[in-house]
């Protein structure tokens, strides 16, 4: 099977996502944030404070390209699909899942999450410009789009599974 990448706005569900969408496959999950700091030696929020967002962006892509191509689940970061080359390397793949939570939805999960970069530094309305800049991104890249707004994670997990089969 080729490899599975969830994209979506933080906050979306994609690392919650994954995890049961790899146990039910029964195939292992990445997290390119997760492995961004493997990779780094430093936390995300130190990656954005000592280095920027433009080497964390750098990283960001390296992960990307460096995940297996099949039996395997990808959780990326919100922020991948800012990249062209990025896009470009998603729209190759089959099993590219927008995880399409609306923006209420977001703010509501990450109303008490301190370590989102991007969340600290711009307030509400900025955060929801960036999450309409994603949109038509997060769609140039996708070949499924799932609605995670009011839906618990398995049944979302049972959608990419359904949807997939087509």
């Amino acid at each position: 099977m080729e490899a599975i990448y969830l994209i979506g706005f933080m906050g979306a569900g994609k690392t919650s996502v994954s995890q049961e969408l790899a146990i039910k496959l029964e195939i292992p999950v990445y997290d390119t944030d997760r492995e961004i700091v493997k990779l780094s030696g430093k936390t995300i929020n130190e990656i954005f404070a000592i280095d920027g967002e433009e080497k964390f962006r750098d990283l960001e892509s390296e992960v990307l390209h460096s995940m297996p191509l099949g039996n395997a689940v990808v959780s990326t970061g919100g922020g991948i699909i800012g990249s062209k080359k990025n896009r470009l390397f998603l729209n190759e793949k089959m099993n590219v899942v927008f995880l399409n939570a609306n923006f209420s939805t977001i703010m509501e999960r990450l109303k008490d999450d301190d370590t989102r970069p991007l969340l600290s530094q711009y307030n509400v309305e900025a955060a929801e410009k960036l999450y309409n800049l994603r949109l038509p991104l997060y769609r140039e890249a996708a070949n499924i789009e799932v609605g995670a707004s009011g839906k618990s994670v398995s049944t979302i997990v049972d959608e990419i599974i359904q949807r997939m089969k087509k």
